[in-house]
C-alpha cells in the first residue's frame, strides 16, 4: 500500500540515501584505485607503441603468466587503459570525476560518447544518480543528453518559480520524453499511453528522473462538488513539489494549458501543504509548435512546461516487414 503523506515520502527517500551512500562509500575508494591503475598501464603502453602490433598481445600474456589469478588483463581491457589514457591527458580529472565511477561505465562512455563535454555530463549524472551499466547504456542510447542538457525546453519555470527551484525544474525536464517501453498500437487513446505507463511504472520512473514518488494515475480531485481526474500525479522529493503530468496524443493546443493550471490551483488549495513548493505541471504532447506553447504559457499563473513524447524510437512491426532486410540491401549492392 503506498502511503501518500509527504513527510513518509521524505523518510523513505531518506533512508534509500543513506543504503546508497553507504554501498558507494564502500567501493569509491577501490574503484577510483583500480582506474588510476589502468589508466598509468594504459600511459606505459601509449609511450611504448614502437614495441610494434603484437605488444599488447605480449603485455596480456606476460602479465597473465605472472599473475594468473587476476583478471582484467585481456588484450581488449589492455587496449581500453591506452585508449582511456589516450583520449583523458588531463590526469586531475581523470582522478577526480572518471575515477568516481566503475572502470566498465568508463569504457562505455569511452565507446558511445565523442566529444568530452558529453562524457563529463553523463560521468556526472552517473555519480549523481548512480546509474547502473544497463541503465547508463539507455541514457545514452535515448540521446539523454541532446533532451535534457541542451534542448530548447518551453515553460515559464523562470517566472513562476524561486531561482533555485526553477533552475532545478528546467534541469528536471526533458524534450522529448522517450517512452519506448510501451508497445506500439495505431491510434492509441490517452488512456492506452497512461495504462501503459502505469503497468511499467518502474521504467516510467526511470525516464521522469531521480526524486518522483507515484501518487496514482486518473487521481481523483472533488472540487466544489464536481469530480476531476489527473492523468498522472507525483510527488517529488528534490523539488518538494507535487507535480502534475497531463498527456495529449496529438498536437498541442492552447486550451490544455488553461486544463492544466486549473489542476495546479485545484492541487495547491487540496493536497498541497506549507512546507510544499508550488505544485508544477507537465503537459506531454504527441507535438507541438514551440511559438503557440511559449505564448499560451506567457500569461498563465501556474509553473507549466510542455514537452513533446514519443512512444517508440523504431519502426512500427507491420512497416519493419514490408522493408528489406541489411541483407537483401547488401546483396543487392553486390548485384
Amino acid at each position: 500500500m503506498l502511503i501518500n503523506d509527504n513527510k513518509y515520502l521524505s523518510i523513505i527517500e531518506t533512508i534509500k540515501s543513506e543504503i546508497e551512500s553507504a554501498r558507494f562509500r564502500a567501493t569509491i575508494s577501490v574503484n577510483s584505485e583500480l582506474t588510476m591503475l589502468y589508466y598509468n598501464i594504459g600511459s606505459i603502453i601509449n609511450e611504448n607503441k614502437s614495441w610494434g602490433n603484437k605488444f599488447i598481445e605480449n603485455l596480456a600474456k606476460d602479465i597473465k603468466l605472472e599473475y594468473p589469478n587476476s583478471k582484467g588483463y585481456s588484450v581488449r581491457n589492455l587496449k581500453y587503459m591506452a585508449k582511456f589514457a589516450a583520449e583523458y591527458t588531463d590526469k586531475e580529472f581523470v582522478q577526480t570525476v572518471s575515477a568516481q565511477i566503475p572502470w566498465s561505465h568508463n569504457c562505455l562512455i569511452m565507446d558511445k560518447v565523442k566529444t568530452h563535454e558529453k562524457r563529463k555530463w553523463y560521468i556526472e549524472k552517473t555519480i549523481e544518480n548512480g546509474w547502473s551499466h544497463s541503465v547508463l547504456t539507455h541514457q545514452i542510447e535515448s540521446g539523454l543528453y541532446e533532451r535534457q542538457a541542451i534542448a530548447e525546453k518551453i515553460s515559464n519555470f523562470e517566472n513562476r518559480l524561486p531561482a533555485t527551484q526553477s533552475e532545478l525544474a528546467i534541469q528536471t525536464m526533458k524534450d522529448p520524453y522517450i517512452f519506448d517501453f510501451i508497445p506500439f498500437k495505431e491510434d492509441m487513446l490517452e488512456k492506452d499511453i497512461e495504462q501503459a505507463l502505469v503497468k511499467d511504472i518502474t521504467a516510467l520512473l526511470l525516464e521522469l528522473g531521480t526524486g518522483f514518488a507515484f501518487l496514482g494515475n486518473q487521481y481523483h480531485l472533488n472540487v466544489g462538488g464536481d469530480d476531476f481526474y489527473i492523468d498522472l500525479l507525483f510527488y517529488n522529493l528534490n523539488l518538494r513539489s507535487y507535480v502534475v503530468i497531463e498527456l495529449k496524443t496529438g498536437d498541442f493546443k492552447p486550451e490544455y494549458a488553461g486544463q492544466l493550471n486549473f489542476y495546479l490551483s485545484a492541487v495547491d488549495g487540496i493536497l498541497k501543504k506549507d512546507t510544499d513548493n508550488p505544485s508544477i505541471g507537465l503537459l506531454l504532447c504527441k507535438s507541438k509548435n514551440d511559438l503557440v506553447a511559449e505564448y499560451s504559457l506567457r500569461d498563465m499563473s501556474k509553473p507549466i512546461g510542455i514537452s513533446e513524447y514519443k512512444i517508440t524510437s523504431s519502426l512500427p512491426e507491420e512497416y519493419e516487414k514490408q522493408l528489406p532486410s541489411v541483407e537483401d540491401i547488401q546483396k543487392r549492392i553486390k548485384n
